[in-house]
């Protein structure tokens, strides 16, 4: 690929049916093309492949990359500009148009998905605001440090494990609606609650829990108040509940009036400890990084990445 400077470097995350996603690249690159936009796109074949393509668009110096995609691909990209110097970082600005099952970063935004020219405009317009990342440090069963950067919320417990559990009704049924319905239904009959320690501002919070959301973005309706250019993030921890109050957590959820559950204990933080999660699986941004094997702690970097925004 040759070397640039003015082009967008374009990464396509296709979802849904192959027709599908081709009917959409084409009506994307048509939209491009009537916009005059200078542009490379390549399409990821997996979602291993997404931080090697948006390598390649560092590594080929391309200054305008553009995730056509969802949360998770942005936590992708975000990670994978979070390797390189801050000097070479402070020079790219990292741009979406949204495509994913799960969009909650930009709607933050006022982006909405389907509304490829309002989002193309916000990219011709390059309003650029530097935004925070939070940031989990954590071991691996080896002991050996790692960090995961994020830039919506990472989930502890039952959402994580709903999110297994739909990849895996996913994978028999097909159907993104059909397994979350079924996924919901089998939770039924999941682990609900873990044994917990976790310390946020300084207060130590040992008990059992539903499930923790830490979000630096609104974490899809748990942490509805968080943003991500304040230094710090909120925590919603839901203790465990019964059935039928279980079932008004979700309604609320899905109306945008998740704090006022009587199971929700909101917090807002610059630093939280997770000193134990009993093996809780964990989920970044809307994918499934696996489970705790020992202690982790979730901290915000401040102003670290360029995001392109709407006038």
């Amino acid at each position: 690929m040759a070397l640039e400077h003015t082009k967008w470097g374009i990464l396509f995350c296709p979802k849904g049916s192959s027709a599908n996603t081709r009917k959409y690249r084409s009506r994307l690159e048509d939209m491009l093309k009537t916009n005059n936009v200078e542009y490379d796109l390549v399409q990821s074949e997996s979602e291993s492949s997404v931080e090697r393509l948006v390598k390649m668009f560092i590594d080929n110096s391309y200054k305008t990359i553009v995730i056509v995609g969802g949360d998770s691909a942005l936590n992708d990209a975000v990670n994978c500009l979070m390797d390189c110097p801050s000097e070479l970082r402070d020079t790219i600005s990292l741009g979406v148009i949204p495509n994913g099952v799960l969009n909650d970063f930009s709607k933050f935004w006022g982006l909405k998905e389907g509304d490829v020219s309002f989002s193309i405009q916000t990219l011709l317009g390059h309003r650029v605001r530097k935004i925070d990342l939070g940031c989990m440090h954590y071991a691996d069963k080896e002991g050996e440090g790692h960090k995961r950067y994020f830039i919506n919320c990472i989930n502890i417990g039952l959402i994580a494990d709903m999110m297994n559990l739909r990849r895996q009704t996913r994978s028999l049924l097909g159907s993104r609606t059909l397994s979350f319905l079924v996924s919901a239904l089998l939770l039924i009959f999941h682990r609900m609650e873990y044994k917990m320690r976790l310390k946020i501002n300084g207060d130590l919070i040992d008990r059992k829990v539903m499930n923790v959301c830490i979000g630096s973005g609104p974490g899809y309706g748990q942490t509805p108040n968080a943003v991500p250019y304040n230094g710090m993030v909120d925590v919603s921890l839901v203790v465990p509940t019964e059935l039928l109050q279980l079932l008004e957590g979700f309604w609320l959820l899905f109306t945008g009036r998740f704090l006022n559950h009587r199971g929700v204990r909101p917090y807002r933080a610059r630093k939280v400890e997770v000193i134990k999660a009993s093996q809780a699986l964990v989920g970044v941004d809307g994918r499934l990084v696996g489970r705790l094997s020992g202690e982790c702690e979730i901290t915000v970097e401040q102003e670290v990445i360029n995001f392109i925004i709407p006038r």
